[in-house]
């Protein structure tokens, strides 16, 4: 493997990491409860996607 002839300084190495960062996931409200739900993504509470039923939820008793 070759080896570098010079050391990176910590800026340049910085401004290469600049864009390496998470982002907070984009919350949207559900069109049938009104609960937050993340973007395509069933909604826990209810269970409904896009305005349909996707998974049945069980009611506890």
């Amino acid at each position: 493997m070759p080896h570098p002839k010079h050391r990176f300084s910590k800026t340049r190495t910085l401004k290469r990491r600049t864009h390496d960062k998470a982002e907070a996931a984009t919350i949207a409200l559900c069109s049938n409860c009104g609960e937050s739900v993340v973007y395509h993504r069933v909604c826990p509470s209810c269970g409904y996607y896009k305005g349909k039923l996707a998974i049945e939820k069980q009611t506890t008793v």
